[in-house]
């Protein structure tokens, strides 16, 4: 069965999501990010993808209270996002509560930090962000597109030890208008051992079970929850 990963998205502190990675499109669902953990966590959700929007903007940690308290006050297991770019940054994450984090835009610009952590921390606590736009990774909450294309990329890190990407069509982020399963087959054909997570896109629970039917083991939802296209009783079908 597909594993349903919850999204939580955060600016200023508040549950947002954008459309297209675009901040000028940012929408507030709830000023009390636990709140919407709870409810994710009593749908039998195991595993919640945290995202610091304000930290991926600013290049560090900015939000580690919110995943503090939710890592403090649910059983979650939660990988968080945005803002990872130092050492620094990575101690507060895992200091906050982090069980894993993703790393996008430093395993773009600094290999060898990423590399690094790979080493120090694991596979098990390092996943690969891979979020491309027309093919190419997007770095920097999406603001840059880089020269890299997204098989190379992904290809690169697996053979540094990576087991876990989150990946992410941008062109289809926050759109509602379904995934791009051909993306995920391709990546799942090319590099059959990685444990592909597919983000963006998803807009019912018809768009998870064909993403099932292609064999991907795990899928992030966001937006198609919070504007009530996916309900939590959807969610512990999956889950129960």
């Amino acid at each position: 069965m597909i594993d349903i990963i919850p999204a939580i998205d955060i600016i200023g502190g508040k549950c947002v999501r954008l459309t297209k990675g675009d901040y000028g499109q940012a929408r507030i669902y709830s000023d009390n990010p636990l709140n919407v953990a709870r409810r994710f966590e009593d749908a039998g959700c195991r595993r919640l993808h945290l995202v610091d929007l304000d930290g991926a903007k600013s290049k560090h940690v900015v939000n580690h209270a919110v995943l503090e308290r939710i890592a403090s006050h649910t059983g979650l297991v939660v990988d968080f996002g945005g803002g990872i770019k130092s050492d620094e940054d990575i101690r507060i994450a895992f200091d906050s509560g982090a069980s894993m984090i993703t790393g996008g835009s430093v395993a773009v610009n600094q290999p060898d930090t990423f590399e690094y952590w790979l080493t120090v921390y694991g596979p098990d606590k390092i996943i690969l962000g891979a979020d491309a736009r027309d093919g190419r990774i997007s770095t920097s909450g999406w603001l840059h597109d880089s020269e890299m294309e997204l098989i190379p990329f992904v290809r690169f890190y697996c053979k540094k030890g990576i087991t876990q990407v989150i990946s992410t069509d941008i062109n289809v982020d926050g759109t509602l208008s379904g995934p791009s399963i051909g993306m995920y087959t391709k990546l799942l054909n090319e590099l059959p051992s990685v444990y592909v997570i597919a983000s963006g896109g998803v807009g019912s629970i018809a768009d998870i079970d064909a993403l099932h039917a292609a064999s991907v083991p795990a899928v992030i939802v966001g937006k198609a929850f919070y504007e009530g296209r996916i309900t939590l009783k959807d969610i512990e079908h999956y889950n129960y």
